[in-house]
């Protein structure tokens, strides 16, 4: 049986109700629908709960599947769909704060809040460099960066879907107007707008998906040195005059070496004699850091976040800051380690 003919029995099977066929049709799209939702969504949380509920639309309605389109391209929009009825059905989301014992210094800018979460690099393997369709203008990695995906937070959700459809997945604005049940002109609109909105986006949309070097290793390893014993000399040292510190969802911002020694030299990361333990790993196809604090009580150290760096001409530009939560168990990290 020739690669043609497997796959209408195959499909065949699945929509007489054989789950195993089911899921040899989808399950090689599986990965990329994550990482599709995630781009529209910035949850990989939200991101996983989409792709399940993409599936389990498509296993009631394969029956309904008309072969009009490829199986990818239907899966596509029915993930397109759901992240966009979850993005006008989440509600406000509480914020996390950079206070504690010492309030922060004065930002400098308050940002929109946008909900982001770091995303495993370890989930991208095996995903091609570009996709396969015409109009792709976006690598994949590259569309999987923070500047990227922070982008598309600060668009409305038809943005946001139609900017990933044309420019990432490389959809015509023909299959994408059919898969938004919407006109080729509203595409193309709605396509111009989320592009400017990119470009005018405050994250830097060059940087941090550079191959791993000697050089950049040096750099990581000077960091995560420093920062481990609060050396924030040395830490701003390895920073660009114009660097930034970001904590999204939180809207504080700070720019330069002067803002960010201040915000750093007030946060209480290092007790007296006491240091933070930094674990390497990478996120958003950038280097990474997951950071853990010392619990003298327990004789653990208990994860505290992880920084994501971007990096540009041996210098850091940015770091981006998140809390622990509901993406730590992606990275395989653990919770504690031991004292």
């Amino acid at each position: 049986m020739n690669v043609e003919a497997n796959a209408v029995a195959t499909l065949a099977r699945a929509r007489a109700g054989d789950d195993e066929a089911f899921r040899a049709l989808t399950d090689p799209y599986r990965r990329e629908l994550q990482v599709h939702c995630y781009r529209i969504l910035g949850s990989l949380q939200d991101a996983e709960d989409a792709v399940q509920e993409t599936l389990l639309s498509a296993w009631r309605g394969l029956a309904g599947f008309e072969e009009r389109a490829s199986l990818r391209a239907w899966l596509y929009r029915i993930a397109t769909n759901r992240c966009l009825n979850a993005l006008r059905d989440s509600g406000r989301r509480t914020l996390m704060t950079a206070g504690g014992p010492t309030d922060p210094p004065e930002p400098t800018r308050l940002a929109e809040p946008i909900w982001l979460q770091p995303f495993p690099d370890e989930l991208l393997e095996g995903l091609p460099d570009r996709a396969a369709g015409p109009d792709a203008r976006y690598e994949t990695k590259e569309a999987v960066g923070l500047a990227f995906v922070s982008g598309l937070q600060r668009m409305p959700p038809i943005q946001r879907a139609v900017l990933v459809l044309r420019d990432v997945l490389g959809y015509r604005a023909a299959e994408v107007a059919a898969m938004l049940e919407t006109s080729e002109p509203a595409v193309n609109s709605a396509l111009q707008r989320a592009r400017a909105a990119l470009e005018a986006a405050p994250e830097r949309p060059a940087g941090g998906t550079v191959p791993d070097s000697p050089a950049q290793r040096r750099l990581l390893d000077r960091f995560a040195e420093a920062f481990e014993v609060g050396d924030v000399d040395t830490v701003l040292a390895l920073l660009s005059e114009d660097a930034w510190i970001r904590m999204p969802p939180e809207p504080l911002e700070y720019n330069g070496r002067p803002a960010i020694g201040e915000f750093l030299r007030t946060r209480p990361l290092w007790r007296k004699g006491e240091r933070v333990r930094m674990v390497p790993t990478r996120a958003n196809c950038q280097p990474a850091f997951a950071y853990y604090m010392p619990d003298s009580q327990a004789d653990v150290w208990r994860i505290g976040g992880i920084f994501v760096l971007t990096v540009e001409d041996e210098e850091i530009v940015e770091i981006t800051r998140f809390g622990e939560g509901g993406w730590l168990a992606w990275f395989g990290l653990p919770r504690v380690l031991p004292g």
